[in-house]
């Protein structure tokens, strides 16, 4: 390994890497293991240390650039501060839940009507005419 890759190696708490690869291999979510290291008093830039660390680096390859404003970054960091989480695992879980909501829409639905009854009168029909 490089001099910066054992530095890294040697900045992250070991025993940190160990509870949280057991905790994992144990079956716990790393929100509940964050939330056990956070109620232990644990800091919060070690704990996130630790999971950067074990980040498999096969997914940096699928990484994108997102230019946000202030204001954006500030609600995303208090939303992830709530959740126990980054910034970018954060923005992660939108998009992933996004994509999911987004895949069980019924096509056939006019996103823009509210109510049945105005669909039932609109004038936006597809079918032929009687």
């Amino acid at each position: 390994m490089n001099m910066k890759g054992d530095f890294i190696i040697k900045m992250v708490n070991q025993d940190l890497i160990a509870f949280i690869k057991e905790a994992r291999r144990r079956g716990f979510g790393d929100y509940d293991i964050r939330k056990a290291l956070v109620n232990h008093n644990w800091p919060e830039k070690e704990i996130e240390k630790g999971f950067a660390y074990l980040v498999p680096k096969f997914e940096s390859k699928n990484q994108i650039s997102l230019f946000l404003s202030d204001e954006l970054l500030e609600a995303l960091d208090k939303r992830a501060k709530k959740n126990i989480c980054t910034v970018a695992e954060q923005i992660e879980d939108i998009l992933r839940r996004s994509t999911i909501s987004q895949s069980k829409k019924n096509p056939n639905i006019d996103e823009k009507l509210d109510d049945t009854l105005v669909s039932i009168f609109s004038r936006r029909r597809t079918g032929k005419k009687k």
